[in-house]
């Protein structure tokens, strides 16, 4: 039940996220716009890049630009580097949503360090960390042969 326990509050978050952006004037923004919003954000990102980043296809995520693109946070310049590429690039108004975003989940984290005890969030951040890290070194294993 692990992937529930991590899940359940990251979707506390998402929907604080949403409602709080909503709150502070972003109400053209749907739950699907925080993928490509989420940390460390798309800003300087090839869509590729982007799409492996948040694991969606590539079609999926420019489908994402282009609606956010139209609403006037980011735009989809001509890579330096690649001329058959693009960058995302942020505009004023999408600096403005990541600046909500970050101040949203300071917010959730301040009421959850209130609720837990500053302790045992400090302790909760660790592990976390601890387990991103190890999670994102630790190729994955097949499973036993009495699992399958």
């Amino acid at each position: 039940m692990i992937g529930a326990l991590l899940r359940m509050p990251w979707e506390i978050v998402r929907q604080r996220m949403l409602a709080g952006l909503h709150q502070r004037g972003f109400t053209d923004l749907v739950p699907a716009h925080l993928t490509v919003l989420q940390y460390p954000g798309p800003d300087g990102q090839r869509p590729s890049e982007l799409a492996a980043r948040v694991r969606t296809s590539k079609q999926a995520l420019n489908y994402l630009l282009g609606q956010m693109e139209h609403l006037g946070y980011l735009t989809r310049e001509a890579d330096g580097e690649d001329q058959r590429s693009k960058r995302v690039t942020l505009t004023a108004r999408g600096h403005a949503v990541i600046q909500g975003i970050r101040e949203i989940v300071r917010e959730v984290e301040t009421e959850w360090e209130a609720e837990l005890g500053a302790t045992a969030f400090a302790q909760l951040r660790q592990l976390l960390t601890q387990l991103c890290t190890t999670a994102s070194t630790t190729p994955p294993q097949p499973p036993a042969a009495h699992e399958r």
